[in-house]
């Protein structure tokens, strides 16, 4: 029997609804372990009065647990529905900069600053938060799977990102990255070892680093 997709819950947004804050906004990103482009973040404010959400967003859950297609499909449902809707991104050179939980927090306040709504709460998955603005916040383990907003603003910040990373496979072909989206993977390896890294690719991550430094890289490394 096929069952129908898990929708993550409004249980959290309806906690601070009833509590008065109109506009609990959900934060995720996507990318922050790719060896090559953007760290995206996505912000999603959904309305407090629609008693249909979960009706309206069903199978909204987190964006790693769906296909493209199904993220692509619900992704118009959610920019329909939300009250406001946002995406926010740092480059891969922030990122070198900054590094990469700096990089993120940067992202998710280049989508705050987009949205339409100024927040009176903020629900992330699982990051730090330092806010300059001093806008309450919770900081979730697993959000996007047990928030909604979370959810949906996983599901923005991976389309957004997946269609950068296709555009940049025009400008770079030799990567792959329609295929991998920038992520380690023995394809992406064998073609730093042939090509050496783009513009696009993260310095300071230790399989970029390390090929640059002439030592052994594993597909496990990641960012240092």
């Amino acid at each position: 029997m096929l069952t129908r997709p898990q929708t993550a819950s409004l249980q959290i947004e309806q906690t601070h609804w009833a509590e008065g804050r109109r506009y609990v906004v959900g934060l995720d990103e996507a990318g922050r372990g790719t060896w090559a482009g953007p760290v995206v973040a996505g912000a999603v404010c959904l309305p407090s009065d629609r008693h249909d959400l979960t009706q309206s967003l069903a199978g909204v859950r987190d964006s790693k647990q769906m296909t493209a297609r199904q993220r692509t499909r619900l992704l118009e449902s959610i920019q329909r529905v939300a009250l406001s809707h946002a995406t926010g991104f740092a480059s891969s050179a922030e990122i070198d900069a900054l590094g990469i939980v700096p990089a993120t927090r940067l992202a998710m306040r280049r989508a705050l600053e987009k949205l339409a709504v100024q927040p009176d709460y903020l629900l992330l998955d699982s990051i730090k938060w330092d806010d300059p603005q001093h806008i309450p916040f919770q900081s979730i383990i697993r959000g996007d799977s047990l928030s909604l907003s979370i959810a949906a603003a996983s599901v923005l910040a991976k389309v957004w990102r997946d269609e950068h990373m296709y555009r940049l496979d025009e400008i770079y072909p030799a990567y792959g990255f329609h295929q991998h989206k920038g992520y380690g993977t023995a394809r992406h390896l064998a073609a730093l070892r042939t090509h050496g890294p783009c513009p696009e690719h993260r310095m300071s991550f230790a399989p970029i680093r390390h090929l640059a430094l002439r030592q052994p890289v594993l597909l496990s490394d990641s960012a240092s």
